[in-house]
């Protein structure tokens, strides 16, 4: 069990530096921070990491969307309304609580070269 729960914290963290890197104004889906991440297929373990993350971290959980760019939390739910807000406040537009293509994070070449470790 204790394995398990040293690998789990090691891909949490994986994920968390991968959200760190989601510039402002820019968003991401779920299954490309597990990607870049380097956990393919993981999707869920991103929102469970999301979840797990110490608040000292202030990872900008906001900017993960679902694949098809709308929110990741129930419409007109209180969470819902803060991603909305923070995403705003970044200059994110959102259409029927979808951000536009324009939004999306498309890590350059140096990116993924220097910038993300997975």
């Amino acid at each position: 069990m204790l394995l398990n729960k040293t690998v789990s914290q090691s891909y949490y963290q994986q994920i968390w530096y991968t959200v760190q890197q989601i510039p402002a104004g820019k968003v991401a889906s779920y299954g490309q921070i597990a990607d870049l991440a380097g956990l393919p297929g993981r999707a869920r373990l991103v929102g469970k990491a999301l979840g797990a993350a110490p608040k000292e971290l202030a990872l900008p959980w906001y900017r993960v969307l679902r694949s098809d760019r709308s929110l990741a939390f129930a419409a007109g739910s209180d969470t819902a309304k803060q991603q909305r807000q923070l995403l705003q406040q970044e200059g994110v537009l959102l259409k029927n609580n979808r951000v536009r293509k324009d939004d999306l994070w498309q890590p350059d070449l140096m990116d993924l070269l220097f910038r993300l470790k997975y």
